[in-house]
């Protein structure tokens, strides 16, 4: 079996934001959309206190809340754990928004560009008006993982099949692998440090890990 995951290592992530640029980038969200944001975190008590940097974004959960509130079946969930939005399907309730515990679901209802009411030409090259007025989020880069599968790219391994915001990290804190793997980097990762993940006690079963030193 497979079922794609993020590990971040939170002890490596230096708060630079790169993933997010490059999940922009690659697909060329409107501006206040941002399928990987990075939240600044103060952990620990005065005098002891840190700042520890967090990748969030949708989590492909095991059981995701959002696809179960979905009234058109336009949120569904891939043999390989990647959960999809079906933009033809999608009626813009914003019932998914609503359920997701981790805010990571959009809605644009109409258009707006960086620099105003003026696409410039980069932006008016990759407008997609599919995406108004429907729920929008992170795919994982599923195009690009099926793309490098076809061409027998290993996804985490190989940058042509792996997700842009992965790709991108200049502190080597995200990978992308296969949990279902016991060989994978993802796998070896997490057995061989702790980690949590974010609101797990809801049930979700998300599928980004953090790395992190301290009990979670």
């Amino acid at each position: 079996m497979t079922k794609w995951a993020i590990v971040a290592d939170l002890r490596r992530c230096t708060g630079c934001q790169t993933c997010t640029a490059a999940c922009r980038h690659a697909n060329a969200t409107l501006p206040g959309v941002q399928y990987r944001k990075v939240l600044d975190v103060e952990v620990g008590s005065y005098p002891e206190v840190q700042r520890v940097f967090v990748p969030v974004g949708c989590m492909h959960c095991d059981e995701p809340p959002c696809r179960d509130v979905c009234p058109t079946t336009a949120t569904k969930k891939r043999a390989d754990g990647i959960v999809t939005i079906d933009y033809d399907l999608c009626i813009g309730c914003g019932y998914c928004i609503v359920a997701c515990p981790y805010q990571a679901r959009y809605k644009v209802s109409k258009a707006e560009f960086a620099f105003g009411h003026n696409p410039t030409s980069s932006e008016t090259q990759r407008y997609d008006k599919r995406l108004l007025g429907v729920a929008q989020k992170c795919t994982f880069c599923s195009d690009r993982v099926d793309e490098g599968l076809a061409q027998g790219l290993t996804p985490g391994v190989d940058p042509r099949a792996t997700p842009a915001c992965v790709n991108a990290c200049i502190a080597d804190a995200l990978y992308f692998g296969n949990t279902d793997d016991a060989g994978s980097n993802v796998s070896q990762l997490l057995d061989g440090n702790k980690s949590f993940r974010m609101h797990e006690e809801l049930g979700t079963g998300p599928n980004i890990h953090y790395l992190w030193d301290e009990e979670s």
